[in-house]
């Protein structure tokens, strides 16, 4: 392209000059301003193609880590469904129990998949490795604002919340603040086989009343909690579910 503005810089710097040493000067000046204007278009040219290329890197960059935190979306919400599900049969727990205190007719032998499940406990895992790699090349790198405040929300706050609910926040630590109560209250009451595996439990329970009133104050608590996280959690699902559409739909596009 520039060797054609060249010719034509050239054509025009012969026609139409004055005879003599005006016209030599006047075709010196137009050679002249023809070899400017030439670098400028070059230089011009030059920085659109580089502009070009640094912002076709920086997308297929941006497309790589938001694919990659999508993918790491898709394991969160594997996570959220198992944790989910737990604390949907901790609460399945709480009710059998609740029922053994109230001599109501129970199952015996699913005794040992309700005392398991009802102090269990849970770990929000989240895979943050996409995220990371995008703090590490600048949040700004994601173009849509929409998107890149959805993430940063998501990753810094509602994460960061559910964690420290599951793994610090003292009322969800079940086993820690429940079981060795709830262990010696009904212990007496736990059937074993020969390989020492919880297999059934003797009833009907024989009980103080402040045992029994311990036991259903820590039943309340319990419930309580689960179903607190579990709205969270479902909050949370639906959040990563609608990050998910929006980044998918951003990569189709780019």
């Amino acid at each position: 392209m520039v060797k054609v503005f060249r010719n034509v810089r050239k054509k025009l710097a012969s026609e139409n000059l004055p005879t003599g040493q005006a016209g030599k000067v006047a075709g010196y000046l137009r050679y002249a301003f023809g070899e400017i204007f030439l670098v400028v278009v070059g230089i011009l040219i030059a920085l659109s193609i580089n502009t070009w290329n640094d912002n076709r890197k920086e997308s297929l960059i941006e497309n790589k880590i938001l694919t990659e935190i999508s993918n790491g979306l898709s394991q969160d919400l594997i996570d959220i469904k198992s944790n989910r599900d737990g604390h949907l049969a901790g609460l399945k727990a709480c009710d059998y129990w609740g029922k053994i205190i109230n001599n109501e007719k129970v199952n015996s032998d699913s005794v040992r998949f309700f005392y398991h499940y009802l102090v269990r406990d849970f770990l929000s895992i989240q895979n943050t490795s996409g995220y990371e790699y995008l703090k590490s090349k600048g949040l700004e790198l994601i173009t849509n604002d929409s998107i890149r405040i959805e993430i940063t929300t998501l990753y810094e706050q509602h994460y960061n919340f559910l964690r420290k609910l599951e793994e610090d926040y003292q009322e969800m630590q079940f086993q820690k603040e429940y079981f060795k109560d709830i262990n010696n209250i009904v212990s007496p009451y736990l059937v074993f086989n020969q390989a020492r595996e919880l297999k059934s439990i003797r009833l009907p329970l024989k009980l103080s009343e402040s045992e029994k009133q311990l036991f259903i104050s820590y039943l309340w608590k319990i419930k309580k909690n689960r179903l607190f996280i579990l709205e969270l959690y479902s909050g949370t699902e639906q959040k990563i579910k609608q990050l998910q559409e929006k980044i998918d739909k951003e990569i189709s596009q780019n």
